[in-house]
């Protein structure tokens, strides 16, 4: 495929199929994405892969962290059981992690560098049939969630990337035309 088509065809993946993805497969696209622009190149990014029997620790989190808010006993159970079959049916999991600088402006550059690789990797896997959704659903920032994926202090989960075989593919949504958007300043 043409990367014109990649772009305009590539769809946020949320259903998939209970098929596998190859961790050697992800650590090859995620060799490509790297080459994303970075000021200072800083590569403040690191990732983690859960997938298998390691998606339980991440589906218990998501339970216990869902029934915690809710005071309902009825209204947790259900809502913790939802999130934890939700994430079992997420073939992998790539977490995206920044080092977030002590300076404002690095800190910013990096993590406009460190979504760059995440669009590059979304853009790579599509273009081998693997769908993605970048979540940064309020689970990223709790402290079981975190410790589950080895995310120190000092770093910040940018995406949390669902990962698999398409089930289905959502039908493209419209776009504001750029040529409505574009400001052009000659003098």
């Amino acid at each position: 495929m043409e990367l014109t088509e990649v772009m305009k065809q590539r769809r946020s993946v949320h259903k998939f199929q209970d098929r596998p993805v190859p961790v050697e497969l992800v650590a090859e696209l995620l060799e490509t994405s790297v080459w994303a622009p970075n000021h200072k190149l800083t590569q403040p990014w690191r990732f983690v892969i859960v997938q298998g029997e390691g998606r339980k620790k991440l589906a218990e989190v998501s339970r216990t962290v869902h029934e915690r808010r809710e005071k309902d006993p009825v209204k947790s159970k259900t809502l913790g059981e939802f999130g934890y079959n939700k994430l079992m049916a997420v073939p992998l999991f790539l977490a995206v992690v920044m080092r977030e600088d002590t300076q404002l402006a690095v800190r910013e550059e990096d993590y406009a560098a460190t979504c760059c690789v995440i669009h590059n990797f979304g853009l790579l896997a599509w273009e081998q049939g693997i769908g993605v959704v970048w979540e940064t659903y309020g689970l990223i920032h709790q402290p079981d969630f975190r410790a589950a994926l080895g995310v120190q202090p000092g770093e910040k989960i940018v995406g949390s990337l669902h990962v698999g075989y398409p089930a289905a593919i959502p039908p493209a949504q419209a776009r504001i035309p750029a040529a409505q958007l574009l400001t052009v300043i000659e003098s």
